[in-house]
């Protein structure tokens, strides 16, 4: 996690050396940090409501959408807040994301079909984030834009809905949109955290067979929640992930909004005090935060001085190496403060600053999500309770080996065996780190350096319905084999030597809670970050599939979101939008597998490309719209003859015969859709792309006849897909039933 430059870590606050305390009401756990530079603030609203987001797009939305005599300053300003509201979402305002562009949802880049495209999508993201309690559907949309867009509706609506941008969550509308018998397929997911339940409800919207294995005895995870006190006084205590770390357009958030759960504002007023109990000078306090923000700042000009050879320094080291070299910070109460803040950025990172890279440290700043920090009345737990609803979880699974195959996948778990056609692992990178999962075949060599490179904190966290102590860095470590009563005496000593003089008694804890997420079996730990020799990349390395059997989510698999609850919420939506179009892929290949070696008819074709899905020079595409796959297969034409012959229209080919002297020769080929936009943005005419297409990549171009069986089931997918354009099934190969 980065710097954002706007406020102290929200969560630890009071301290000494290696124990920071705080006092918040209700609020505890690792939290899945926030940012960490240090500016304090005075203390804000105690409560936020995220609704006002639903008041923000009505204002702009809600009323005038359904006015039919809009004028142009209306429109245009509905246009920009809804672009606003699609940025807050992550998608540039005036671009496609890569993934859009991969799934070829315009047919030519830069020009007016992409910039109408991308106020179709905006409008189609702002409306579902107007109301998350209803299912928004394509008819919906088209009541509010004109039927000359119709297909941009399609294209933008279908990869919104197959990402999971819009109709996911746990209201009763998404719920109903479960079928009742499933035909995409078998899945069986490792974990029951917020990345295996979120791929799961979403799996089972697409037509899934989900099965869920958790090794604990309750989902959540790395979210836990425990209640805490005594003869009916209880609290709700975040023993895990807590925080919600930037409320703007997160996806948690959103399910707090369809559960009308009350969000809570982590206040920012933070006072400090010595070990002995003494409050902290505010001037000494004041000129060692900036001190300590400078620092940071000259390592990031530092590392772009050095390029490459910072990926071998630790922040740590850097720090050490420009405090000494400015003088600063000299005396004991200077230093003491110092450390608080060096601890707090150990906290923030799960590691110890010894280990975190200079270069790499904060290198999901971009992606950081606005808004306060919060955290939900009566803890997280509600949420995972919502998600697991529908959701078929067997508990006291123990996964220890996972097989995988042109068959499909085994994964066991004890004396059990489960199969499917895919599996998605979901355990936490400490679990992988430890290699507690044996997978055959093993993973790819760059996946296995990846899970080497990446760092995985060892985090403790003590907690109670008022306060919470947080132990970072070695000093966590340390915790880890240490006896809870040690540090409970000192943090009392500590908290009197406060309070005592101001005539206020601190009594014995009723009851105290001391987690160990470093030993514990089925996590080794609390979240990731980047060590020294490791980089942003290594994450994307760790969220790639194998084989097309096997998948990965988690926040370790999330480079924009890492560390996050977020981060793990989003990466299970992600995956389970990668399981459909792999889905997809299989059962065109085994189709194929099926027919009689014959091409596609011409009358076929000549339909299917009335309306090509890209389009430039001589060059026609066609794909199968439900699936985003870059790798996916379709189906090029490219018409060869003279210049004249070139600009016939398709209807005076479709009322001739293709041997016709007078009409140009359609050719045809097979390709992916990354090799036709590779081809689109080859520089030159159309002969280039054409020697492109043949000689670096290898194409054949040949008549309809000459396609063969391949050719014939790849037409007869699209034209199916482009009829049904909605949910496209066919049976599963495995079901649970195999269980032994």
């Amino acid at each position: 996690m980065g710097l954002d430059g706007t406020g102290r870590k929200k969560t630890p606050c009071c301290c000494c050396a290696d124990v920071d305390l705080k006092r918040n009401d209700g609020f505890s756990g690792f939290g899945w940090p926030g940012p960490k530079r240090s500016l304090r603030k005075k203390a804000g609203l105690k409560s936020y409501d995220e609704n006002l987001m639903d008041d923000l797009i009505d204002k702009h939305l809600g009323g005038s959408m359904k006015k039919k005599n809009r004028t142009t300053q209306d429109i245009e300003k509905e246009t920009e807040t809804e672009a606003m509201i699609a940025l807050s979402v992550g998608f540039p305002i005036d671009a496609l994301l890569e993934e859009e562009i991969q799934a070829g949802v315009v047919s030519e880049l830069d020009g007016k079909e992409q910039n109408d495209y991308i106020v179709v999508r905006n409008h189609i993201l702002a409306r579902w984030r107007d109301n998350v309690h209803s299912w928004l559907s394509k008819g919906q949309i088209k009541e509010t834009v004109s039927s000359e867009y119709a297909h941009l509706i399609s294209s933008a609506y279908d990869f919104l809905l197959y990402n999971g941008y819009i109709n996911f969550g746990v209201s009763p509308s998404c719920m109903s949109q479960i079928p009742e018998e499933a035909t995409e397929g078998s899945v069986i997911i490792v974990g029951a955290g917020l990345a295996g339940l979120a791929a799961a409800r979403q799996l089972l919207s697409f037509g899934f067979k989900v099965v869920v294995l958790e090794g604990r005895n309750r989902p959540g995870g790395r979210v836990y929640t425990q209640k805490m006190g005594q003869k009916g006084n209880y609290a709700a205590v975040d023993l895990g992930g807590s925080v919600i770390t930037g409320i703007h357009a997160n996806p948690l958030g959103v399910l707090a909004r369809q559960l009308s759960i009350p969000l809570h504002k982590v206040r920012d007023r933070c006072p400090l005090y010595k070990p002995d109990g003494e409050v902290i000078d505010k001037e000494i306090d004041s000129m060692i935060e900036i001190i300590f923000n400078k620092l940071l700042d000259k390592v990031t000009q530092l590392r772009q001085i050095m390029g490459g050879f910072a990926n071998d320094i630790s922040l740590g080291s850097v720090l050490e190496t420009l405090r000494q070299l400015y003088a600063v910070v000299r005396s004991t109460e200077e230093r003491q403060l110092f450390d608080w803040h060096l601890a707090n950025l150990e906290y923030a990172n799960a590691g110890c600053l010894t280990n975190l890279s200079a270069a790499y440290w904060d290198q999901d700043d971009p992606y950081e999500m606005g808004g306060d920090h919060c955290f939900l009345a009566g803890g997280n737990w509600r949420l995972i309770k919502a998600l697991c609803e529908g959701v078929p979880i067997f508990y006291g699974k123990t996964v220890h080996t996972i097989k995988y195959g042109n068959d499909g996948v085994e994964v066991i778990a004890g004396d059990q065996v489960f199969q499917a056609d895919m599996v998605l692992c979901t355990v936490p990178l400490g679990v992988l780190k430890k290699r507690a999962i044996r997978f055959e075949p093993e993973l790819p060599v760059r996946k296995l350096a990846a899970i080497d490179r990446l760092g995985f904190g060892y985090h403790t966290v003590s907690g109670g319905p008022v306060l919470v102590a947080l132990v970072a860095g070695e000093a966590a470590q340390a915790f880890e084999y240490t006896d809870p009563s040690t540090f409970l005496h000192r943090v009392l000593n500590i908290l009197r030597g406060i309070y005592t003089p101001k005539g206020i008694n601190v009594p014995n804890p009723i009851q105290t809670i001391c987690t160990r997420w470093g030993s514990d079996p089925l996590s080794y730990g609390s979240y990731s970050h980047v060590r020294v020799r490791s980089s942003g990349s290594d994450y994307d390395i760790l969220a790639e599939s194998v084989a097309g059997r096997l998948f990965f989510a988690g926040e370790a698999t999330n480079r924009q979101y890492p560390a996050s609850m977020h981060g793990a919420f989003l990466s299970g939506l992600r995956e389970a939008s990668c399981i459909l179009g792999a889905t997809r892929s299989h059962q065109s290949n085994s189709r194929k597998l099926m027919q009689k070696n014959i091409g596609p008819n011409n009358d076929v074709l000549i339909d299917l490309f009335k309306r090509p899905d890209l389009a430039f020079g001589k060059f026609s595409f066609i794909f199968n719209p439900l699936t985003v796959d870059p790798k996916a297969m379709g189906i090029m034409r490219i018409s060869v003859g003279n210049s004249s012959s070139e600009n016939s229209s398709e209807k005076e080919i479709e009322n001739s015969s293709q041997n016709s002297p007078d009409l140009p020769l359609q050719l045809y080929t097979m390709l992916s859709r990354e090799q036709a936009h590779q081809a689109q943005l080859i520089a030159g005419e159309d002969e280039s792309r054409l020697s492109f297409l043949l000689k670096d990549l290898g194409l054949k171009l040949m008549g309809p006849s000459s396609m063969g069986s391949i050719g014939n089931s790849l037409a007869a997918t699209i034209a199916s897909a482009r009829r049904g354009r909605g949910r496209y099934r066919v049976s599963s190969k495995y079901d649970f039933s195999s269980m032994h």
